[in-house]
């Protein structure tokens, strides 16, 4: 291209030339002003006058408009300064470039005047140059005799209205007639041109003004035509504009219904595709729909979904008859986004209509939602997360249910866990959408294809409630104050609560979905599970986890959400969820009510029906409250804890009560008591809410949920029952119940029932068949029945009974502590005991009790009056006892005198609680006539019955023994004559000491100690008082020696009760007028140097001295001191008849070994009673060979130097035995010996002892012992 510098001056030669474009003729007449002073140097003037210029070539122009056109872009004002200075100048330039636009053939020339074209006129802003731009376009297109050269008007005018929008309306209103050539160039045979027409209409559509004054022309002639040139379309250039113009028209619901009627009618016709001239909008995108091109696939979606935005019942019908939906499915396996984000548009749009459903498509396309949504939520694109959810949800819902949705369980499978990644997203928007579809999901219809996959049933559960627990948890946001912050902080509540009621509703389908299967066997568990493998996979399993699930993850969150808000729907949800559990886990049922009623769920469900139900208000939620409530009673009436269950027949009318009066209230607590304590006369209708009130209240109060005063419900209560009392009715007994358990908890300590409602209950009591039909296992309970006289006198028997029968203490454990130990006693025991404390005449119920109820409540009454009685030795109850028990032994003697073992099982508890009472008696105490009486009648009792009844006589021998052993010396004489005037009972010793060698028949060891010890204690009280003998007995010493020679295993006690016999018998030189020791025959004859020994042996003595050493050696503490006892007796009645026979059997080399065997214990061992006793009889034997000098003197120097005060009151009678005994016998005078006794006989004998002193009287493994009896 020429270009020339013009001479600016002669000292710059050739530099400005070179940087300006110049048309060189005409320069040289141009102002300077005109030449741009910024690269490009371009002179304005220059460019006017070259461009059209017939004689410049198309390369030069281009050249000089590119460069004026960078000249625009880069310096728009500078250039706008210059042209706007005059007018003429404007429409000059625009009509110079307006016909160079209309000459030039080349298409990028073309181009290039329309881009200079619209920035012209877009920075001018001038109406002259935009109403000359539009007039030169209206002549242009008016004098063309054809559309073949309006490609470059049409696109000029498109642009030129897409840059300036406001044209549009003008162009409609001043140039009208312009809508004939576009419509004259939308039917020429040229692609192009009707590519540029296309554009300018989408242009003039985008007005909405512009668009209604054309909706006529539309209507009349531009629908079909474009319709039809849509259909044709081949260039993408033509399909994208069509399609512009297309959404532009969609946006109006008038165009829309014009297109679609259009449509309609051409669908109408035999064929498929229409007659000529007639087209389907539906079938012509189905086709665009079909082509490979993304960009017209999500175009055409995007006009699918921009009609069915207008009316999806209107115009779903076409794009479902053309088969869209298939297709629409299809493309969502496209790795196109928004392809992906179109489709989903459109098929939640055709969702919205059921033939959407019923001709199948969604069975048809659901693989293929489910794969596009695992796929899209890999995708960082939220929004295309929610669409596919929202989509799944739509299907999922609207799915009808005789059409099954999922094939089989693997495509359901794969449905739930794209349905757990949803649920799990971060974004609350998917993961609320994801609730709302795992709610529809959550339906019989979608999880029927067998087997049932409850397993992801139960994932998808945890993913959604652990979900929204996260959520719920996330702290709210209190960073600032003031109105915003609160009104933030309610939309975050609100939003949670939202969350939760979406979570609650998928919860409440899944426990429907559990209960409707339960009637379907197919259901129940996995019939291709093997027959050996363990069965986790079934209905059982899954609803045992709903139920676990509610109780860990739904009840707190809803109890943490009714801290901030309370939604009446939400709680609707919930309560709803919590009465399916009680039919979905039928065996659970009643745990779960319990552990709702512990939870105050009563107390908030009223609370929910004094809140929200009153009137007609929430119905819904008042019957769904009243509903829970009902099965909550129920279930907790069916089941009580520690009263009986109501019969089938009362829980049938309770249930028509609950069902009748639950409904009606909705009041809260203080409205409820005045209800309650009503005193009017009380309609029918009232009358039930006064049941269910009290039934209420009253499984309230058992499970520790007291939210109404005690004070006031005790006064309502009371009213309560006047009011009944005074119209003559009798409550259900359910409710009588509820009303003694509510007085007797809220009764205060000093709040004490009038006269007149003692008298009512007392009325209702006597018509009651038996008292447990409305007991209730609770010590206050007992306490109301035993506080007023006039109830204890009637029931008290009975209502002991009956807490006895349901006592579940550890009595056991009880009787197990010894009399010294006190563990903390139980609640109700502790209860008990505080009331025979003040009421010590319930005692004598007591008694009664232990004779006449069952054993296992007889023997829990004897356990907890022994506990009593050790426990409170300070209570004098003794002789009310005994007084009792004897009216008891006499009138059990009467009635079954022959065979008392026939009376009542409970007699030898009876017995065993004598023996405690008499245990309590203060030693050394004279036994009065009570006493005699009873020692007479229990020696009666023991005469009648036979060795077999153990039972009986353990408890009689040990009353009997304790009896003889707890008095004064005087009263022991006179129980003894009493006793020994019982020939029966000597009779029956004599039988049981036989019993003891023989070998089969044998009674328990211990009642054979018991005999053996009461028959020594009789033979010493003969002897001593010379008392008369009515009967003797008979014992074989033989048998007596052979039974120690060689004792029985684990029998210390039995061969420690022998001793004793035979020790007395040795006492006595065997000549007691009681008891006669017969010879067995066993030994050989005695020799005649053996007769002084008589009626004993060298041999038997021998024996006898081993026998006893060998008892010895088993260090049994008691058994130890009744081998010493003996060993003394034996040697004082040898040395009698014998001292040089004493002397050989003290004087044995094995007596040294013994005493070494018993002292190996330790340092000072010998401070044990029995060794010290043991070798005080060696010292006394002058045994030097068993104990020397120097052992004893060993002995003397420790006591002397040992702290006595530690010494039980027992070992120091033995030291202060041994050590006279040494003293008398003259061995090792010593002062220390002198200081030590003064010191010993200086110790009162309780002060001598830091330690406690030993009780004497003991019963040991059931037997009683006086140890001062056993040791001597």
């Amino acid at each position: 291209m020429a270009v020339r510098e013009a001479a600016a001056g002669p000292s710059r030669p050739g530099r400005d030339e070179e940087a300006a474009v110049l048309f060189e003729r005409a320069h040289y007449r141009h102002d300077p002003r005109w030449l741009l002073p910024v690269p490009p140097r371009l002179c304005l003037a220059c460019v006017l006058e070259l461009l059209p210029e017939p004689g410049v070539s198309l390369v030069r122009k281009k050249h000089v408009l590119s460069c004026f056109r960078d000249v625009l872009v880069r310096h728009a004002s500078l250039v706008m300064q210059l042209v706007a200075q005059d007018q003429r100048v404007c429409i000059h330039f625009i009509s110079m470039l307006f016909g160079l636009l209309c000459s030039v053939e080349d298409g990028c020339m073309a181009d290039l005047c329309i881009e200079v074209l619209i920035q012209l006129t877009t920075q001018l802003k001038l109406e002259q140059t935009i109403h000359c731009l539009l007039d030169e376009c209206h002549k242009e297109l008016c004098n063309m005799p054809s559309m073949r050269g309006s490609l470059a008007t049409l696109t000029l005018l498109g642009k030129l209205v897409d840059a300036i929008p406001a044209l549009a309306d003008k162009l409609v209103m001043e140039h009208r007639e312009l809508m004939e050539h576009l419509l004259r160039g939308l039917v020429y045979p040229s692609e192009g041109v009707q590519a540029s027409v296309c554009y300018l209409y989408g242009k003039l559509y985008s007005s909405p003004a512009a668009a209604e004054m054309l909706s006529g022309h539309f209507r009349e002639k531009l629908c079909p035509v474009f319709l039809s040139t849509l259909d044709g379309a081949q260039t993408k250039e033509l399909q994208i504009n069509c399609l512009g113009l297309l959404r532009q028209l969609l946006k109006y619901d008038l165009f829309v219904s014009m297109i679609m009627n259009k449509s309609a009618l051409a669908e109408s016709t035999d064929g498929v595709e229409g007659p000529p001239g007639e087209t389907s909008l539906p079938l012509v995108l189905k086709k665009l729909l079909l082509s490979r091109d993304e960009i017209l696939q999500v175009a055409s979606a995007h006009c699918i979904t921009a009609v069915l935005v207008h009316s999806p019942a209107k115009h779903a019908l076409a794009f479902i008859h053309a088969d869209i939906p298939e297709f629409l499915f299809e493309h969502l396996s496209s790795s196109s986004e928004a392809l992906i984000w179109s489709s989903y548009n459109c098929l939640i749009l055709l969702a919205e209509e059921p033939l959407f459903f019923s001709k199948c498509h969604t069975v048809y396309g659901i693989e293929s939602v489910v794969r596009s949504l695992q796929g899209s939520l890999r995708m960082n694109n939220t929004e295309l997360h929610k669409q596919g959810v929202l989509l799944f949800a739509e299907i999922l819902t609207r799915q009808p249910e005789e059409i099954k949705l999922f094939t089989s369980s693997a495509m359901c499978r794969d449905a739930g866990r794209a349905l757990q990644e949803a649920v799990s997203s971060p974004v609350l928007e998917v993961a609320m959408e994801a609730m709302k579809a795992t709610s529809a999901f959550l339906r019989k219809d979608h999880q029927s294809a067998p087997p049932v996959q409850y397993r992801e049933l139960r994932s998808l559960l945890e993913a959604i409630l652990n979900r929204c627990a996260d959520f719920s948890q996330n702290p709210l946001s209190r960073r600032s104050l003031g109105h915003a912050s609160s009104r933030d902080l309610e939309k975050a509540i609100l939003r949670r609560g939202k969350f939760l009621l979406s979570t609650l509703e998928g919860f409440r389908n899944a426990c429907r979905l559990a209960v409707e299967f339960q009637s379907d066997p197919s259901a129940q568990e996995n019939p291709f599970t093997a027959p050996s493998a363990e069965k986790e996979d079934t209905l059982e399993d899954f609803s045992e986890f709903l139920l676990r699930a509610c109780d860990s993850l739904c009840i707190p969150m809803v109890m943490r959400h009714l801290e901030q808000a309370t939604h009446p729907a939400l709680m609707e949800v919930f309560l709803s969820i919590l009465h399916s559990l009680f039919v979905i886990v039928p065996h659970m049922k009643e745990k779960f009510s319990k552990k709702l009623a512990a939870s105050s769920f009563i107390q908030l469900t009223l609370e929910l029906k004094a809140r929200f139900c009153s009137g007609l208000s929430h119905s819904a939620l008042n019957l769904v409250c009243s509903s829970f409530l009902y099965y909550l009673c129920i279930n907790l009436l069916s089941a009580p804890e520690n009263t009986e269950p109501p019969s089938q027949e009362e829980l049938s009318a309770l249930s028509e009560v609950l069902q009748h009066g639950l409904p009606q209230i909705s009041s809260r607590s203080p409205e409820s008591l005045a209800l309650l304590s009503d005193c009017q006369y009380v309609e029918g209708a009232a009358r039930q809410r006064q049941y269910c009130i009290l039934l209420l209240f009253y499984l309230a109060y058992i499970h520790e949920d007291r939210f109404v005063s005690e004070a006031d419900l005790f006064v309502a209560v009371q009213s309560f029952l006047l009011s009944l009392r005074d119209q003559g009715e009798r409550p259900p007994l359910v409710v009588f119940r509820a009303s003694i358990y509510l007085l007797a908890i809220c009764q205060d300590k000093d709040d004490a029932l009038d006269e007149v409602v003692v008298s009512a209950i007392r009325k209702f009591l006597e018509s009651i068949p038996d008292l447990h039909l409305i007991y209730t296992h609770h010590p206050l309970l007992l306490r109301f029945f035993l506080l007023y006289p006039e109830l204890m006198s009637r029931f008290g028997h009975r209502v002991l009974e009956l807490w006895f029968s349901w006592e579940e203490s550890s009595c056991e454990e009880l009787d197990d502590v010894p009399s010294a130990g006190h563990p903390i006693l139980p609640a109700s025991l502790a209860a008990l005991f505080h009331i025979l404390k003040s009421s010590p005449s319930i005692l004598l119920i007591l008694l009664d009790l232990i004779y006449s109820s069952p054993v296992d409540t007889a023997r829990k009454v004897l356990i907890v009056l022994r506990t009593f009685l050790r426990r409170n030795e300070d209570v004098q109850v003794g002789g009310l006892i005994r007084g009792h028990f004897l009216l008891i032994l006499q009138h059990l003697l009467v009635e079954h005198g022959a065979s008392p073992s026939e009376a009542s099982g409970n007699l030898p508890l009876l017995l065993s609680l004598l023996s405690v009472v008499q245990l309590r008696n203060e030693s050394q105490q004279e036994l009065d006539s009570m006493a005699m009486k009873l020692l007479h009648q229990v020696s009666k009792l023991c005469g009648k019955c036979s060795p077999t009844d153990m039972d009986i006589l353990q408890p009689s021998f040990n009353f009997l023994y304790w009896s003889l052993h707890q008095t004064t010396m005087g009263s022991q004489k006179r129980a003894a004559a009493v006793l020994l005037s019982c020939t029966a009972l000597i009779e029956l010793l004599e039988k049981m000491l036989a019993l003891t060698w023989a070998q089969e028949g044998s009674p328990r060891t211990t009642l054979l100690c018991s005999a053996w010890l009461l028959t020594a204690s009789f033979s010493a009280q003969q002897h001593d008082g010379s008392l008369q003998v009515h009967q003797t007995l008979s014992v074989e010493l033989d048998q007596v020696l052979k039974a120690l020679s060689f004792p029985k295993k684990k029998a210390a006690l039995l061969s420690a009760a022998i001793l004793r016999f035979l020790r007395t018998a040795l006492q006595q030189s065997f000549s007691s007028a009681l008891v006669t020791l017969a010879p067995s025959g066993a030994w050989p004859p005695q020799a005649p140097e053996d007769a002084v020994l008589a009626p004993l042996g060298t041999s038997q003595v021998l024996s006898l001295v081993i026998g006893l050493q060998n008892l010895l050696v088993q260090k049994d503490p008691l058994l130890s001191h009744a081998c010493v006892g003996c060993l003394e007796a034996l040697l004082d009645y040898l040395h009698a008849r014998s001292p040089d026979m004493a002397l050989h059997v003290a004087s044995q080399p094995w007596n040294r070994f013994l005493l070494f065997t018993l002292l190996d214990a330790g340092e000072n061992s010998f401070f044990r009673p029995e060794i010290l006793r043991l070798m005080t009889l060696f010292v006394r034997f002058q045994s030097r060979s068993v104990v020397s000098h120097e052992e004893v003197a060993l002995v003397l120097q420790g006591a002397a130097l040992a702290d006595l005060s530690t010494l039980s009151n027992t070992t120091l009678q033995a030291l202060h035995g041994f050590l006279l005994q040494v003293q008398n016998m003259g061995l090792l005078a010593d002062h220390s010996i002198a200081q030590t006794l003064q010191a010993l006989e200086g110790l009162s004998p309780r002060a001598s002892s830091a330690q406690p002193p030993l009780q004497d009287m003991l019963c040991l493994g059931g037997v009683a012992v006086s140890l001062s009896h056993i040791r001597g």
